[in-house]
């Protein structure tokens, strides 16, 4: 393949992934906060229940009321993806950094859709397992994305 066709193949899976990711966050949330809200199911006894929440901070409830902040390091980390994917890339890379494109983008839209302000809208989470912090399919997408990154990082040595 040619660079420019690469470089087309490069984006275009980086946006199916994120768009992908973006698409069932969206869809898992705003199932989550019409059946959810008020009540946990749990799906799993002992091992995994389903518990609406708004988060205003990050990962494990960090960062609590720093939407802006949070809501532009998303942008930034967006536009360092978006610069990377343009140059060479092993697909590897390509799907951790789509992973993580879209998990963040599902998150940034939270923040930018459901607050008063413009990036301090409450993040919906929902999935929960014992002893560990309520999260999303976006949380998820950029745990994997970054388990993809160290996976081909570690393959390319």
């Amino acid at each position: 393949m040619r660079i420019k066709e690469l470089r087309q193949h490069r984006l275009l899976t980086l946006a199916a992934i994120s768009g992908s990711v973006v698409a069932l966050d969206l869809l898992t949330k705003a199932w989550a906060s019409r059946n959810l809200a008020g009540r946990t199911v749990e799906i799993i006894p002992v091992v995994l229940s389903f518990t609406y929440t708004e988060n205003t901070g990050a990962a494990f409830s960090f960062f609590q009321d720093a939407g802006t902040f949070l809501s532009l390091a998303a942008m930034v980390a967006l536009a360092v993806i978006a610069v990377s994917v343009w140059g060479p890339r092993p697909i590897g890379e390509v799907v951790g950094l789509a992973l993580i494109a879209g998990g963040a983008l599902g998150n940034l839209t939270d923040r930018l859709t459901r607050g008063d302000g413009v990036f301090d809208g409450p993040v919906i989470d929902w999935i929960q397992f014992p002893n560990f912090p309520v999260f999303n399919l976006a949380d998820t997408s950029i745990t994997f994305g970054v388990a993809a990154l160290l996976w081909a990082s570690w393959r390319s040595r």
